[in-house]
């Protein structure tokens, strides 16, 4: 988990407004791709690469809050 110290807060939260969101009208990509994901519908490697792209700043997200989370106790 050390990489994850590499990276400041606020470019993690960045990432994820600009490619976690993108597109943002009519509707952001990655809820999109949630919603395809709990219907079933998200089959295409296309739209697989675009969940996890799209996705992968969130991921991240979480995974340096909880770090910090456990540095703070």
């Amino acid at each position: 988990m050390a990489w994850l110290d590499q990276f400041s807060l606020p470019l993690i939260v960045i990432a994820c407004l600009l490619l976690g969101l993108a597109p943002f009208f009519p509707e952001p990509h990655i809820w999109e791709k949630l919603k395809m994901l709990a219907s079933g519908n998200l089959t295409r490697p296309l739209d697989i690469f675009d969940l996890l792209l799209h996705g992968t700043p969130f991921v991240v997200l979480i995974l340096k809050l909880l770090r910090i989370w456990q540095l703070g106790r």
